[in-house]
């Protein structure tokens, strides 16, 4: 976590020097702007750190990126190829899978065809695969193009990416439906896993064209969602990102879905409504790949700059994130958890939040917490403290990130220590606190003197931070 910014230095940074006869006004307005510089360095390195606990989980992991023509005929194609460069000179094992569609369709009007879909799927006869061949061979090389600069003053300067493919992809005849015959659109028969493996276990880039090779060697027109999808569980990837058409999943008010189960996406997408174009199409194979195998699967807006970065890299993210189960866990913290432990209640201790507790009294006291983390991350905990003899508990450290402060892990951590007391038998629950008071009001707590503490607590009670006493019975 990385929630304390160090102060803003007084002066100049290193190699920069005030002008020595600058007028009275002139000292004032550049000590104001070494100051903004000042802030604006401790922010980037707050930033850095917060995002080193995902740097180090993400190294070696398997991302697969769905994306359509779309993306490759936009502005943000430039942008994402910087940032593919950067995912990938950090260790994560990256798999590209690109479609084609509106090349396609612009193909196939230049050559005066008429295009032909059911059910919203192509129909993709003899004259088609022609157009879709080529569309998807002109796509595929400008892809590599923007995955090969190394110019410099440029994000990939100093880089090389090599980007490999292959026939991975085995197809098969999508078939008859409905009295259409679909010719050579396709679906995918099997992914050669071991093949893109070897790739990336030599540090390429795998790009992977959304076509197919039946084993009698006909070509078939694939759906890039399909494959992508087919990729990432054959690889068991860590992540299936899909860049689509919407900032992600929307609630009823307009306002993004951070996270979403499995089932509860599925029963969004049964609904149908708020529901984009590609999000009909990229919705359903997200939770299929996360019902498979895949730890992850996020719906990210293709039109936002350094979309994957924010995503990957900060607390909070930008798209939708699909899991299996919900990303936020509650459980009895052990040993390990210590060093996050000590980073998150850290600046809150700085503050006078929270009571200074060292490293070596959190590890004697471990298994006295509860923490709660977001998709691996700690970011919450609270501590119960019993006292038997008067059948009491202290509910203490309690502390969220500010990130997560509005997602109810309070309540959350709340309700496990609660239960925690009532396990244990013990009646009343009292906390000490000198900034929240009007939380723990909302929640059922009253507020009692320090001499109605348990002995032993009141014996420990600081005067000086005049903390005030709330106790709730159990």
């Amino acid at each position: 976590m990385s929630d304390i910014s160090s102060p803003p230095a007084t002066g100049s940074l290193p190699g920069k020097r005030l002008n020595a006869e600058s007028s009275p006004a002139q000292p004032a307005a550049a000590a104001n702007s070494a100051a903004s510089v000042d802030a604006s360095t401790s922010q980037f390195v707050s930033w850095v750190r917060g995002a080193a606990p995902y740097i180090h989980a993400f190294r070696g992991k398997t991302f697969v990126v769905g994306f359509g023509g779309e993306v490759v005929a936009g502005d943000g194609a430039q942008s994402l190829a910087y940032d593919c460069n950067l995912l990938a000179a950090l260790g994560i094992r990256l798999v590209l899978v690109h479609g084609a569609r509106p090349q396609i369709d612009v193909e196939i009007a230049r050559r005066g065809l008429e295009p032909r879909f059911h059910n919203g799927l192509r129909v993709t006869d003899a004259a088609a695969l022609e157009c879709v061949k080529a569309a998807m061979a002109v796509t595929r090389f400008e892809v590599e193009a923007l995955l090969s600069q190394g110019l410099p003053n440029t994000p990939m300067a100093g880089s090389y990416m090599r980007v490999t493919g292959g026939n991975f992809i085995t197809a098969r005849p999508f078939g008859v439906v409905d009295g259409v015959d679909f010719q050579y659109t396709g679906a995918v028969r099997k992914v050669i896993a071991e093949e893109i493996n070897a790739d990336l276990d030599q540090q390429n880039v795998v790009l992977i064209t959304s076509l197919g090779v039946s084993p009698a060697g006909e070509i078939f027109n694939l759906c890039m969602e399909e494959v992508a999808e087919a990729v990432a569980v054959a690889l068991k990837a860590e992540k299936l990102i899909y860049l689509c058409d919407a900032p992600g999943l929307l609630d009823a008010d307009g306002k993004l879905i951070e996270s979403v189960t499995a089932d509860e996406a599925q029963s969004k997408l049964e609904a149908g409504e708020g529901l984009t174009e590609d999000l009909h199409l990229y919705l359903p194979c997200a939770i299929r790949a996360v019902r498979k195998g895949v730890s992850r699967a996020h719906l990210i807006d293709r039109d936002k700059d350094g979309g994957l970065l924010l995503e990957f890299f900060t607390h909070a993210g930008v798209g939708t994130v699909l899991s299996r189960d919900p990303l936020f866990r509650l459980r009895e913290a052990t040993v390990e958890d210590v060093g996050a432990l000590v980073a998150l209640i850290s600046p809150m201790e700085a503050d006078g939040t929270l009571v200074r507790r060292g490293r070596e009294l959190l590890e004697q006291e471990i298994e006295r917490f509860t923490v709660v983390e977001h998709d691996g991350v700690l970011v919450g905990c609270a501590a119960l403290y019993p006292f038997s003899e008067d059948n009491a508990a202290e509910l203490a450290c309690l502390a969220v990130t500010p990130e997560y402060r509005r997602a109810g892990l309070g309540d959350q951590l709340l309700r496990r220590i609660e239960r925690r007391a009532r396990v244990q038998r013990l009646e009343r629950l009292f906390v000490l606190t000198t900034r929240t008071a009007h939380w723990f009001r909302e929640r059922g707590f009253n507020e009692i003197g320090p001499e109605a503490l348990p002995r032993q607590k009141r014996e420990l009670y600081n005067f000086q931070r005049r903390s005030k006493v709330f106790v709730k019975n159990l």
